[in-house]
């Protein structure tokens, strides 16, 4: 009877297991699915004013209150500020993105994760698409209400910089808190990309090459495509289609 009642004992704890983790996923798939829902809503609403627009004031108010009053073309803050900036702009910059993003591809392919390296290149690749989708259906100009300083070469909406930044590093924030354990280190790892994703965004501002409203809408839209990819990868990883967070080599495939 002992033995029965082990064997039964085991099977519910192993149920209890299997019902947590669903449960938890189920949840997190919830949540960033409301998540990409309010991205979108929040991109076409925003799209709709700037395209009747209904945007004029508030971008000019907003980009003017980071600038010298009596001189427009100099932004507000000493030369070092303006050069620390451009600094902080170079961390969206196509060569910085495809840098960092490489990196952890290739990471993830040498400690022998090549789905979950092939699906993060898959999302990045597709959210630059999307982006430069959109910028050629909007053809927005670029601000001519101040002196540009920096060099641009595309169209205004959305911002390229604050959209694939924010595929790019709530993506990889989101790959760190899965291999990170603890609330702590989570939390560390959301913080400093929503972090980076901001400050590229203002950067775009305070440089004079966007409107407020254009890095707005790429936010929601990189926001909005990194919650994409996250769901399919929850169910990918359920599936087996994609590597588990947990070490390979610390968990190999049990023998049959």
């Amino acid at each position: 009877m002992s033995s029965i009642h082990r064997l039964l004992s085991g099977a519910l704890s192993i149920f209890r297991k299997l019902r947590e983790r669903w449960a938890g996923r189920e949840l997190a798939i919830l949540v960033v699915g409301a998540a990409a829902a309010g991205g979108l809503w929040a991109f076409i609403a925003l799209a709709d004013e700037v395209v009747e627009g209904d945007t004029h004031a508030f971008d000019t108010f907003i980009m003017l209150s980071m600038r010298n009053p009596a001189d427009h073309a100099d932004p507000i803050g000493p030369a070092w500020f303006e050069d620390t900036m451009r600094d902080v702009t170079s961390f969206g910059s196509t060569f910085g993105l495809v840098f960092v993003s490489l990196t952890v591809v290739f990471w993830l392919v040498l400690t022998k994760r090549p789905h979950a390296g092939f699906l993060v290149f898959a999302s990045l690749a597709g959210g630059t698409a999307v982006v430069n989708a959109l910028k050629y259906a909007f053809s927005r100009p670029r601000p001519d209400l101040v002196a540009h300083s920096a060099e641009v070469f595309t169209t205004s909406f959305p911002s390229a910089h604050a959209a694939m930044s924010a595929t790019v590093y709530l993506t990889l924030g989101a790959l760190v808190m899965r291999f990170s354990e603890g609330r702590t280190l989570k939390l560390y790892a959301l913080f400093i990309a929503v972090l980076l994703t901001v400050l590229v965004g203002l950067s775009r501002v305070y440089l004079g090459v966007h409107w407020p409203t254009d890095v707005l809408a790429g936010w929601a839209v990189g926001a909005t495509w990194a919650a994409i990819v996250w769901v399919i990868a929850l169910y990918l990883q359920e599936s087996g289609t994609v590597e588990e967070a947990s070490d390979p080599q610390k968990n190999p495939p049990e023998s049959r």
